[in-house]
């Protein structure tokens, strides 16, 4: 059974960080472009990073540059979302998903697979 699962997120200071794991089960994560995208309530999904099969990175949306990065640790079958300099309009559910070729889509309706979530809330 293909799976993956996000885990990271939590309540977290203006200005703080966190690390969000996207860990897949059940197929090798190097073998498909994996996206991050978010959600806030009320608000349309909207794409954040995406590390395509062969490593290259897209920037899905402009906000993203200089304060959130993506990688890859094949050894654990897991792409990580570095956030940084969080700010409280970065409050959504992310999510990641894998689409199985070398190929990043800004738009969230490619991707075949998805996580469950993970809640990131920034507040003070």
């Amino acid at each position: 059974q293909l799976q993956l699962v996000e885990s990271g997120g939590g309540l977290v200071q203006p200005g703080g960080s966190l690390r969000l794991s996207c860990a897949a089960s059940g197929f090798t994560l190097d073998s498909y472009a994996i996206g991050w995208f978010r959600q806030a309530p009320g608000k349309e999904r909207e794409g954040v990073l995406c590390i395509s099969s062969s490593d290259d990175v897209t920037y899905l949306a402009d906000f993203v540059k200089g304060h959130f990065t993506i990688s890859r640790d094949s050894t654990k079958n897991t792409v990580y979302l570095q956030m940084n300099g969080l700010k409280p309009e970065d409050t959504a559910v992310y999510y990641c998903a894998a689409v199985p070729w070398d190929r990043c889509y800004s738009d969230y309706r490619p991707y075949h697979y998805w996580g469950q979530g993970t809640q990131v809330t920034v507040s003070s």
